[in-house]
């Protein structure tokens, strides 16, 4: 039994290691709770983010995991739609999302804002973000502080595994 553990162990060992150093750098599976990104993202999706920010860039658009500013919530994960990047200006009027003065096509929508909102301007190191089920995400838009800071970023998601789609038989 000793003669197995001794072959066994070392073997396990890194093989741990090596995969709580690529779940905390590199990638994480996550699952969503909230149907704040329907319809892009259903109630139980399982998402595959990206953790490496630093050798990525973020666009308007890219859809992000981070720690929001909410009284609260700041050990929880939020996963939201990048709209405001750091200096744009974000206004929402008329059921519709204006940057920098631009009407923004967003064909993920289901339905128009019923409300409005801004125009504020992104802080440098801070960005904007918005649920794709805009009348009922807990978001930016509802904040008291509607930034989140660089470093309360967690990843980019760059995989989505729809629910319906892990139960097949």
């Amino acid at each position: 039994m000793m003669k197995y553990a001794k072959q066994w162990v070392p073997t396990l060992v890194i093989a741990l290691v090596v995969s709580l150093f690529l779940r905390t750098y590199v990638a994480e599976a996550m699952k969503v709770p909230t149907g704040s990104m329907i319809p892009t993202i259903q109630i139980n999706d399982r998402l595959i983010v990206e953790k490496l920010l630093w050798m990525t860039s973020l666009e308007h658009g890219d859809i992000v995991v981070f720690y929001p500013p909410v009284p609260g919530d700041e050990g929880k994960r939020y996963v939201k739609r990048l709209i405001g990047l750091p200096g744009d200006t974000v206004e929402i009027k008329a059921g519709a999302l204006y940057r920098n003065g631009l009407k923004v096509d967003e064909p993920y929508l289901k339905e128009p804002m019923n409300y409005s909102f801004g125009p504020v301007t992104v802080p440098a190191d801070h960005y904007f973000f918005l649920g794709d089920n805009r009348n009922i995400s807990y978001d930016g838009h509802l904040w008291e502080k509607p930034f989140v800071a660089k470093d309360q970023l967690i990843g980019k998601v760059i995989a989505e595994i729809p629910t319906h789609l892990l139960f097949q038989r």
